[in-house]
């Protein structure tokens, strides 16, 4: 399914692909990556959510950054379910679950890790906590960047230079959205053959300061209730523009699987 930009309205484009899910699965996504950790062949990967696509509906600089990215994948059920519903294949991968997997992926074939973002306890207790439980990880850079960081600025060079200089294959970006899509988008450019996963608030589930929903209300696709509830100034703007473009966005989905349709069975 396309999510960005509007198809239909080239001046809002500014001349960018559409965004789409690339990576169906989880199997798929981290096999891929394996290869490319041992080809030394560099990637970044964005986890889509609705919240994601409001931002691309209305940020150039979000929508090239994401264009950039090598991987793309379904970080929310309603892109799960409205990419199924288009005729096209998704898997939930949120971006806190891939933190394990490529953690053990990065013990077994010896491949150092850095951390960008967050505060500096978080990454000091998340960095341990991952060493620890997967014996061979090695987090060789923690950067918490300061309030106000600018992800495309001198002081980002400033932060992929010590990433760089570290040894470090692969990064975690733990800065939010837009910035660490933007930041690893700027990164990779200078770094082609380092690996940059934008991981949102999935470190601060690892240290404990934050908590994330119990796994009974996750696989209930009821995850977006529990942060609503805990933190509702913060999230109830952000759902609310979430749910006003979903109508839009399902009309997309179904007017897609229509014209796949159409293909199949051509009058």
């Amino acid at each position: 399914m396309i999510w960005s930009p509007e198809t239909d309205d080239p001046h809002r484009s500014h001349g960018l692909p559409p965004v789409q899910v690339t990576v169906p699965t989880r199997e798929d996504l981290l096999q891929d990556l394996g290869a490319r950790l041992e080809r030394g062949q560099g990637f970044s990967i964005a986890t889509l959510n609705l919240d994601h696509v409001v931002k691309l509906r209305r940020d150039p600089a979000f929508r090239r950054a994401y264009s950039s990215h090598s991987h793309v994948t379904a970080d929310g059920r309603p892109v799960v379910w409205l990419t199924r519903l288009s005729g096209g294949d998704a898997r939930l991968i949120t971006g806190s679950d891939l933190i394990a997997p490529l953690a053990a992926l990065c013990a077994k074939t010896n491949t150092p890790v850095a951390m960008v973002g967050a505060t500096a306890q978080v990454l000091k207790t998340s960095a341990q906590r991952l060493e620890a439980q997967y014996p061979g990880l090695r987090v060789l850079a923690q950067v918490a960047p300061p309030m106000g960081f600018i992800p495309d600025s001198a002081d980002a060079d400033a932060v992929i230079d010590e990433v760089a200089a570290s040894g470090a294959r692969v990064c975690f970006l733990a800065l939010g959205a837009p910035k660490q899509e933007i930041f690893a988008a700027h990164a990779a450019a200078r770094l082609p053959n380092m690996g940059f996963v934008s991981i949102g608030a999935g470190l601060d589930f690892i240290a404990g300061t934050q908590v994330r929903a119990p796994r009974i209300m996750r696989a209930l696709a009821m995850e977006w209730v529990w942060r609503l509830t805990t933190n509702p100034k913060r999230l109830a703007a952000r759902y609310t523009a979430c749910l006003a473009i979903l109508p839009r966005l399902l009309m997309r989905a179904l007017s897609e699987r229509w014209a796949r349709q159409a293909k199949k069975d051509p009058a």
